[in-house]
């Protein structure tokens, strides 16, 4: 028996989003009590901000802290504005595709037709599913796009606000970074959950008691989400890699300045391409892993006992579950900013991992009471043509498996890219002799860092899909994404931070200010890879999840790699992230070989630039990097989307099966070792410029042969960390989403080239 009424459900999911966008906003308002403006002491009185060492005047400070955040701030809005222009008509061409293949399964038929699970019962008509999908596609891809603009307006409101704050201790500007990454976190994963939630009752004043047309066309909204992402992902990571290259190889290594230094005029283009890269890309990625998680949990369910018996509170088993991991963020998010605060620099680390902890630990005992109250004691679920017989408990451990596999993912993420532990102390050890062993470590470092969470991936998929068959797997990845909220509060702090370390070099603050902003970028470095692994972890659940749904709409009975059909597919899918990473790669490297030769130009042209005479002409850089990203981003975009329209109509659902089987298998691989390789670069490092322990301080200080051969490592690890791994995430869960939704096409009508054979 259910003890959770539907009208309960009905209120308790909408008031948990608005609870989670209303704390956001809080966030935001304690945020905004940091003033950059010309005010003495950033509007806290002058006596408890400590004096700075080298006399820098507070109200000189603030001016220029405030001209900067304003110039990034522009730059960010810019590119979003030009790149969302064309994600606008890419939106209205593939809705309009969605349609026409949608539309025309029955021929464009309005009269309703037999359900294709639940036998003997009338659904809808095809021509709804096209038109409802289709709205979904797009209220998806609205909020995606929302989800990362807001993040970018946040993270560009807030990182002069840390810089500020580093004035008044470590502790203050860690709060000031954590809140504003709180922002983000709360508002995507509320507004996720809402918009879902308001869409599906909006699409049941239609469909009624059809719950299976009604489940089928919601896919669209995780389709939406997810092609957003993409391009935010692959444009935003172009972009800000073409700049962070072009700095560092003319500004660092030609001209040996400081990676911030004001003179070096790729500085604003690299410290926006922070803000579009890490925040507003990575805000829609993990809103794309939520919602087709979400989406692929509830299609399953739909064809189960639970939409069959159209039992609402169990329907509604994954939405619960996401408003709960919205209160249980909201009290982690407490202990970080207002019951433990950090003192000293040495506790920023622990202090975001404790986060992770906390969050994993409440959200395991809110699953449990969920599972209890909102799940039937037993019930069957669809597993590919027979029902399974599953318990409640059996769900609590499906989702519970999926938490804890995340933390695991994100423990071992930390381990591999972190400055603190041997794995990068070894690679930066390794920069004793030159870049060339510094790039074999590191790529030895990459590979050796996927065994364990392929393991921890491979444990959950075998225990979830054994308790609770796909169902099961897919509640699974989304107990990894349930402290959401927290997880991107915890990543977003990083490009933050990363921004307020910039902006203390450029206002030419002191020694001591510019220490305490890089021990913050330090710490956001680690928790950026931890975010990735999640969103690759996650993604390789997710699709799972919806290769099972798409396998289950498709009417296919087994895939078996020994049919040519298949085998073909599953060789062309592994290949598929080896294409588009050099697709992304080469990107990158075109982009920056622009920004290289414009830095150049600069300081060789312009007179002054190296004394501090002169003022370089940063917009020049800010145009090239979103000149390129914008028309770099389209062939791997296509490569993604057309990929699974192509294998469907012309090689048919067995072929595309295989597509999305090895394109899954492989492309996990390479994104964990691209990314955390990119990350253990990173910090070797920064690990030798901190010089915090006698080991580092032997391979130091900045401009030694060992820190160049750091330089040029980080330099080749950019596009892996930032561009080429994070955005392989979305190429396999979007492409088993798109599949997924088109199944209905390709069941039908696919398959044209084995036809004419």
């Amino acid at each position: 028996m259910v003890v959770l009424s539907e009208g309960v459900v009905q209120v308790l999911i909408p008031v948990a989003a608005l609870v989670g966008i209303g704390f956001a906003l809080l966030q935001w308002y304690l945020v905004s009590k940091v003033r950059v403006s010309g005010e003495s002491g950033g509007g806290y009185n002058d006596r408890l901000i400590e004096e700075e060492e080298d006399g820098v005047n507070n109200l000189e400070v603030n001016i220029k802290c405030a001209e900067i955040q304003k110039a990034i701030s522009v730059g960010a809005t810019s590119f979003l504005f030009t790149e969302y222009k064309y994600l606008g008509i890419f939106t209205g061409v593939f809705a309009a595709i969605m349609f026409l293949f949608l539309g025309s399964v029955n021929g464009f038929s309005t009269e309703s037709e037999p359900c294709t699970y639940n036998k003997g019962n009338i659904c809808k008509p095809a021509l709804a599913n096209a038109i409802f999908s289709t709205i979904a596609f797009l209220l998806g891809a609205f909020t995606s796009v929302l989800s990362g603009f807001l993040g970018m307006k946040i993270a560009t409101y807030a990182n002069a606000r840390t810089t500020l704050e580093a004035r008044r201790g470590v502790g203050k500007a860690f709060i000031t970074a954590f809140r504003s990454g709180a922002v983000m976190g709360f508002l995507l994963a509320a507004n996720g959950l809402f918009v879902l939630f308001v869409s599906i009752q909006l699409f049941k004043l239609y469909y009624g008691d059809d719950w299976e047309g009604l489940y089928e066309s919601i896919t669209g909204y995780g389709l939406g989400g997810s092609s957003m992402a993409l391009f935010g992902r692959v444009g935003g990571g172009i972009y800000t890699k073409a700049a962070d290259v072009g700095a560092d190889l003319v500004g660092k290594v030609e001209r040996n300045i400081p990676e911030d230094d004001p003179r070096n005029p790729a500085v604003i283009a690299d410290n926006v391409g922070d803000n579009v890269g890490d925040i507003a890309g990575m805000g829609s990625d993990l809103f794309g892993s939520y919602a087709e998680s979400s989406c692929a949990a509830l299609f399953v369910a739909s064809i189960s006992s639970f939409g069959v018996g159209h039992d609402y509170t169990a329907m509604s088993y994954p939405l619960i579950i996401s408003s709960v991991g919205i209160v249980v963020c909201l009290i982690t998010t407490l202990l970080a900013t207002d019951m433990f605060e950090v003192k000293d620099v040495t506790e920023i680390e622990p202090s975001l991992k404790r986060q992770l902890l906390v969050s994993t630990l409440l959200m395991t005992a809110g699953i449990a009471i969920v599972s209890f109250f909102a799940l039937p004691s037993e019930f069957t679920l669809f597993n590919f043509g027979t029902d399974k017989a599953v318990k409640n408990w059996h769900l609590f451990f499906c989702v519970a498996i999926g938490l804890w596999a995340g933390l695991v993912i994100g423990y071992t993420t930390e381990y591999y890219t972190s400055n603190a532990y041997s794995p990068v102390q070894d690679v930066a050890d390794s920069c004793r002799t030159g870049a060339a062993t510094n790039v074999i470590f590191g790529l030895a470092l990459g590979y050796k860092s996927v065994i364990i969470p392929i393991f921890a991936i491979a444990i959950a998929i075998y225990v979830s899909f054994s308790l609770a068959a796909m169902y099961g797997i897919a509640v699974a990845a989304l107990g990894m994404l349930s402290t959401i909220a927290t997880g991107l509060a915890i990543d977003a702090y990083g490009p933050i931070s990363d921004n307020a370390g910039g902006i203390a070099e450029m206002a030419g603050m002191s020694h001591k200010i510019r220490e305490r902003t890089d021990a913050l970028d330090a710490a956001g470095n680690t928790t950026a890879a931890i975010g990735k692994g999640f969103a690759i972890g996650s993604a390789a659940l997710v699709s799972l999840a919806l290769f099972g749904a798409f396998v289950s709409r498709a009417g296919i009975k087994t895939v078996d790699v020994l049919t040519p059909k298949v085998f073909i597919g599953l060789i062309v899918g592994a290949m598929l992230p080896y294409w588009f990473s050099a697709m992304t790669m080469k990107s990158v490297g075109s982009a920056a070989l622009k920004m290289v030769e414009e830095v150049r130009r600069q300081f060789n042209s312009i007179p002054g630039i190296m004394e501090g005479r002169a003022k370089p002409d940063y917009a020049n850089c800010v145009k090239i990097s979103t000149d390129a990203s914008i028309r770099e981003m389209i062939p791997p975009g296509a490569l993604v989307m057309l990929t699974p329209l192509i294998a469907g109509t012309f090689f048919g659902v067995e072929t595309l099966a295989g597509v999305l089987a090895g394109s899954l298998v492989s492309g996990v691989q390479v994104a964990i070792s691209a990314s955390n390789t990119g990350g253990a670069w990173d910090n070797a490092k920064k690990y030798i410029e901190a010089g915090a322990s006698e080991h580092a301080k032997t391979l130091g200080p900045k401009g030694s042969e060992a820190h160049k051969a750091a330089v040029i490592g980080d330099t080749i690890g950019d596009p892996l960390k930032d561009t080429s791994g994070p955005s392989l995430n979305i190429l396999i869960k979007l492409m088993a989403v798109e599949s997924l939704v088109f199944a209905p096409f390709f069941a039908t009508h696919g398959g044209l080239l084995f036809k004419w054979l």
